[in-house]
């Protein structure tokens, strides 16, 4: 099967089990994860979803959201939203019948996925009004992702020949293409903030553009000039937020005969004004703060920083907030070229896949979890790390804590080398494990940085597998997880995976 058959073939097959088209009220994708908004959720045929090959997990939030890994998603996608658009117009061509599966298939992998999303669900339900406006933050910047990414690896590229005194006559052109996105990428922000607080995302484009109008030089505010992208990503999204309450307040109140007039001149002119006066000069000093407080935490706090950022980002990433920290590292990536909070945060994945192998040797008898950890370690190498925390470290519980254990003495070791002035960083956002080298860049070179960056990665593996070696099951544990199937006493199979979770 060719490789665009094989995603028609997925998006088709997982179409009907979300309830058909008459049941899909959005679909859209981040890195990793087809996001769908579901009028009803209850339609969701979830045990034969997660047995699809291309699935690698389900995560329930604001949106239903289907693990399908990096490349993957973004080919199935579209696939996705045609089969839809044809089905709800009534020319979807009628599949030939398919025999009846049977009942749900009752494995490990499976039960341990539930028991993820079981737990996914907990936290959705005690999800406070901060935590869902960072996710809203948070669907701003995903869309972003991927042009951050194809610059930020041509710029290293450019960084390189540079330093090599190689193809002198193609820097400059490479230089151009890599810093074209993110000279411009305030207009992006305003125009996916607009979009998704309810405005006309062409005029928050339009407010957040002037945030790097060259122009603004010639503006005073607070006694200085401008200066053309101050306040960066953050005035971007201040101005465009200011922008669509501005706008909806003159839909309620502009009469319609004059609303196409009246509207949009109102919403530039006195959010584009109060952009001007107010929020570029704040924002900047924002910016500016966050750049300063990244640079004295690791001077500072180095290991100790590190150590905590890195144990904690696992957490963040199981409830989908790890995305919320995208501004920040845009802004760093502004202000110095790169952003040091990713190669530590990146830690967490090290420890994961760590942990992962851990698990797989402790469990010799259990291959139904052996053969998840194989299938999603190698993603968990390049860093993509759902597979592992919803199939196999979250639903046991302890491994979780063991794992985020390993990326906290990862994040240390990175933190400590920071402190002591070697500074490492990526040129973009998105990837972590493997895939991060090609964005590394830092303030002694590039070979020092990637140096020190392995050995992170190195220091997370061990500390990740011998935390969950030791400490990551307990012997009541390691009996019934390597209880042969079908043995003489063995306990029901519909529920070690929510069982071995409350005992751990």
């Amino acid at each position: 099967m060719s490789e665009e058959n094989r995603h028609h073939a997925t998006a088709a097959a997982i179409l009907p089990l979300v309830g058909g088209a008459a049941n899909v009220a959005s679909v859209a994708h981040c890195m990793t994860r087809l996001r769908l908004g579901l009028h009803d959720r209850s339609l969701v045929r979830e045990e034969r979803l997660r047995a699809l090959p291309a699935v690698m997990g389900i995560v329930e939030d604001d949106t239903y959201q289907i693990v399908l890994g990096p490349g993957t998603v973004a080919r199935v996608t579209p696939e996705f939203e045609a089969l839809v658009e044809a089905e709800t117009a009534g020319t979807a061509p009628v599949p030939a019948a398919a025999p009846d599966p049977g009942p749900d298939p009752v494995t490990a992998d499976s039960l341990a996925a539930r028991g993820a999303v079981l737990r996914a669900e907990r936290k959705a339900r005690n999800a406070t009004p901060f935590k869902l406006l960072l996710r809203r933050i948070a669907n701003i910047f995903v869309p972003l992702i991927p042009a951050l990414i194809g610059c930020g690896i041509i710029a290293g590229l450019n960084g390189l020949l540079v330093n090599l005194h190689w193809l002198p006559g193609i820097t400059s052109a490479l230089a151009a293409i890599a810093s074209g996105f993110m000279a411009l990428i305030a207009v992006f922000v305003g125009h996916n903030t607009a979009k998704e607080f309810g405005g006309t995302p062409i005029l928050g484009g339009a407010v957040a553009s002037i945030v790097v109008y060259a122009g603004v030089a010639d503006v005073e505010a607070f006694g200085r000039h401008l200066s053309p992208g101050q306040g960066g990503v953050l005035g971007a999204l201040g101005a465009a937020w200011l922008g669509v309450s501005v706008e909806k307040w003159c839909r309620r109140r502009v009469p319609e005969a004059v609303d196409v007039l009246v509207t949009p001149t109102v919403t530039v002119l006195v959010a584009g004004l109060a952009t001007l006066f107010g929020l570029m000069f704040l924002a900047g000093e924002v910016s500016t703060w966050i750049g300063d407080a990244a640079d004295w935490l690791l001077a500072h706090g180095g290991a100790g920083a590190g150590f905590l950022l890195g144990g904690l980002f696992l957490p963040l990433v199981m409830l989908g907030l790890h995305q919320a920290l995208i501004p920040i590292h845009t802004t760093l990536i502004e202000g110095a070229g790169f952003t040091v909070l990713l190669p530590i945060l990146a830690m967490a994945g090290a420890g994961q896949a760590g942990a992962a192998i851990a698990v797989y040797l402790r469990l010799p008898r259990n291959p139904s979890i052996r053969t998840t950890v194989k299938s999603a370690l190698w993603p968990g190498f390049l860093g993509v790390g759902e597979p592992l925390i919803y199939g196999v470290s979250l639903p046991l519980g302890r491994p979780f804590v063991t794992a985020c254990t390993g990326g906290a003495f990862g994040g240390a070791f990175v933190g400590l080398y920071n402190q002591l002035g070697t500074d490492v960083g990526s040129t973009a956002i998105g990837p972590s494990g493997w895939a991060l080298f090609p964005l590394l860049d830092g303030n002694r070179g590039l070979g020092q940085t990637v140096a020190v960056y392995a050995a992170g990665l190195l220091v997370g593996y061990v500390a990740g597998f011998l935390a969950t070696y030791w400490f990551g099951f307990t012997k009541e544990m390691l009996t019934e997880l390597n209880a042969a199937p079908g043995t003489p006493g063995e306990e029901d199979p519909t529920a070690p995976a929510e069982r071995v979770a409350e005992r751990a």
